[in-house]
């Protein structure tokens, strides 16, 4: 098979896996040079986070993005607009200044 044969393959191959791949909602997609975000949570259960990590925007993506680790070892994605998850920063910020 010619080398150009089979990279068209590949590629093909793998846009059939992406296409038919289901994603859930809040899910982390990559850890490419785009956003990990492609949906998120708009409200969780804050007892079952383990840990958070905010990503500002930046030339990978132009939103903020809150990914939470959760208890069980799933990550998912948050909305950072929710005003819960503001007041849960906003703690976090201000116990990071006054340490």
């Amino acid at each position: 098979m010619a080398p150009v044969t089979r990279l068209l393959l590949g590629a093909s191959l793998l846009l059939l896996l992406l296409a038919t791949s289901h994603q859930a909602t809040g899910l982390i997609v990559a850890t490419e040079l785009r956003c990990q975000c492609l949906k998120t949570l708009p409200r969780i259960d804050f007892e079952d986070i383990k840990s958070l990590k905010v990503t500002p925007p930046g030339p990978h993506c132009t939103q903020t993005e809150v990914i939470a680790t959760l208890k069980d070892g799933q990550e998912v994605c948050l909305d950072p607009e929710g005003p819960r998850l503001q007041k849960i920063i906003q703690k976090i910020l201000k116990n990071a200044k006054s340490s």
